[in-house]
């Protein structure tokens, strides 16, 4: 016997559909719909049916083995016998992130395989694992940010049990899990909450599709659904954050805006179980707010992606300026992103043609993921090129180094620690050949603009992109890569040993740099960081004297120094008695 029950305020009738036959349903005074099914049980397939149209997938499906617009089953989520004990999350201002698609993270593609290689991420000192969206989205292949079945995970990632799984074996090596979820759209295809209720607000629209209505009529049973979404993850299957994305386009003006309801309840969670659970916001507004305490007027969220950081560090890096990069590319911006977190903190954008941001007040470093490259940056790119395509290995340490070395919780996007080459490309299944063909021709025509031609750019539809995509891990055992591997395992360790380096304190970040001569020397207590982004020798002067060389991208001599000597394109970490 199972009880259905679904909030469906716009149809005039109901029936629930339970292993091929429909029932009646009574419809409450709140406008949520239910009936009582004899026989049903886990594995029982169901769907709704809504003025005798459907049946469709329930909103909040647990399973959608047949795809997203296939019938829901039902899954019991308590039965697995979990085996990680009390495993409560490392800190995460102390932590590694590390970013991975679960689809092109192996060859087999599924979360189990995944768990294959969490030994290698354990020898890398990783403490956190990112998983792009995983909840169920149209076909056998793609990002996941047109996910429509928010519930149910992926079926060709291997499903809910094994999402499941792969928690726990992370947690079993005590790594913990952060997951990626789309709060501010729903995908194209497979999208059948519109016919429920009014889960869509046409006051606003986003880049990707309808706004969610989060603060029109009948918000609340809306809010309600993307609430429960969240505390699922936590409470069933045990992951120990959320990454939210881009919610610069959640748009709220209720009293209480959603993602400060969001962060109320995940911290009361938090309390009832007893264990660390963190939100993770992306926005480009570049808004403390969103990490402010409620007491002082914010979100009281956790910590945010920082994209003035990588966009500060990519301009240093590869002198491109097209697109946002206009804004960056000086020594001193990065200089400024190490100290101040913002960049654009209340300055003018050539970029935005506008004032932007506002500072960082009151915010430490561990409030902030850095990083050199991401699933946006590298698959947003025209062909979805890594650095490693443009950039040599010791341009790739030196971004390595400033990452690891940056007051910022270090994230890697999954390959980039042996610098692999394959690239990471937008990819999508559409089985509506319209949709699939307005997918390709809309990514055309967006890089047009900066001078691509048609064919340059990868079908996101075809196969071949999807499997282009896919990490190879021979590649660590050949040189450079299995070098660039040994660097960025030994600055993990570097900053695992040194108190300094997991010292949030921004306000103990000193820089000095030369804009002409190109190079860079931040110290954070005992530590320093020391980069010539130039093409000629520099000198760099440090502070102090007695500075000893802990790891350097060049044959560094020893001794102490008061002045170093750094061959173009390197780095130096050292550190004062």
């Amino acid at each position: 016997m199972e009880r259905f029950r679904v909030w469906a305020p716009l149809p005039k009738r109901v029936e629930v559909q339970v292993d091929g036959r429909r029932h009646p349903m009574i419809r409450g005074a709140d406008d949520y719909w239910s009936a009582t099914v004899d026989g049903a049980g886990t594995g029982s397939a169901y769907g709704f049916v809504l003025d005798g149209e459907g049946p469709f997938p329930d909103p909040r499906s647990p399973w959608q083995p047949w795809g997203v617009h296939g019938l829901s089953r039902l899954w019991e989520t308590g039965a697995y016998g979990w085996s990680d004990g009390e495993f409560r999350a490392p800190p995460l201002g102390s932590g590694v992130v590390y970013e991975l698609h679960v689809g092109t993270f192996t060859p087999g593609g599924t979360l189990t395989s995944a768990i294959e290689r969490l030994d290698e991420l354990v020898g890398l000192g990783v403490t956190h694992v990112e998983l792009m969206p995983v909840n169920a989205f149209p076909g056998e292949r793609g990002w996941g940010y047109d996910g429509v079945a928010l519930y149910a995970v992926q079926e060709s990632y291997g499903g809910p049990a094994a999402l499941q799984a792969f928690v726990e074996a992370c947690h079993r090596r005590g790594m913990a899990v952060l997951l990626d979820v789309v709060y501010n759209h729903l995908g194209p295809s497979g999208n059948y909450l519109g016919k429920y209720g009014p889960y869509f607000n046409r006051r606003y629209h986003t880049p990707w599709g309808e706004a969610l209505n989060f603060d029109g009529p009948d918000s609340e049973p809306v809010r309600r659904f993307f609430l429960d979404n969240a505390l699922r993850w936590f409470r069933e299957f045990r992951v120990d954050g959320l990454r939210l994305d881009a919610v610069h386009a959640i748009f709220d003006t209720s009293a209480e805006p959603f993602l400060e309801e969001l962060g109320r309840e995940v911290r009361a969670l938090s309390h009832r179980l007893g264990r660390p659970l963190v939100l993770i916001p992306e926005s480009d507004l570049n808004d403390p707010r969103l990490l402010w305490s409620r007491e002082r007027g914010g979100y009281g969220l956790d910590a945010q992606w920082s994209d003035d950081f990588h966009h500060a560090l990519h301009g240093c890096l590869t002198g491109e300026r097209s697109g946002y990069y206009a804004d960056f590319g000086t020594v001193g911006d990065l200089a400024k992103a190490l100290r101040d977190g913002y960049v654009y903190d209340g300055r003018y954008s050539r970029h935005r043609r506008r004032r932007h941001g506002r500072p960082a007040e009151g915010l430490g470093g561990e409030r902030f993921l850095g990083y050199l490259q991401n699933h946006d940056q590298v698959g947003n790119r025209a062909q979805g090129d890594r650095l490693s395509r443009t950039l040599g290995p010791g341009a790739l340490k030196v971004g390595a180094a400033l990452v690891l070395m940056a007051p910022f919780v270090p994230m890697l996007f999954m390959g980039e620690e042996w610098g692999a080459t394959s690239p990471f490309q937008y990819f999508t299944d559409h089985a509506e050949p319209e949709l699939g063909k307005a997918v390709r021709e809309g990514r055309r025509r967006e890089f047009a603009s900066f001078g691509w031609k048609p064919e340059d750019i990868p079908d996101p539809q075809a196969l071949a992109t999807f499997e282009r995509s896919r990490l190879d891990w021979a590649e660590r055992e050949r040189s450079p890569h299995r070098e660039l591997l040994e660097w960025h395992r030994m600055l993990v360790a570097l900053r695992r040993r040194e108190p300094d380096l997991t010292d949030g304190r921004l306000d103990r970040v000193r820089t000095r740099h030369d804009e002409s001569g190109r190079w860079l020397v931040m110290e954070r207590g005992r530590m320093a960081l020391a980069v010539n982004f130039g093409d000629r020798m520099a000198d760099l002067p440090l502070s102090g004297g007695g500075w000893r060389t802990e790891l350097a991208s060049f044959e560094a001599p020893a001794g102490a120094r008061d002045v170093l000597s750094l061959p173009p394109v390197s780095v130096a970490i050292l550190r004062r008695d």
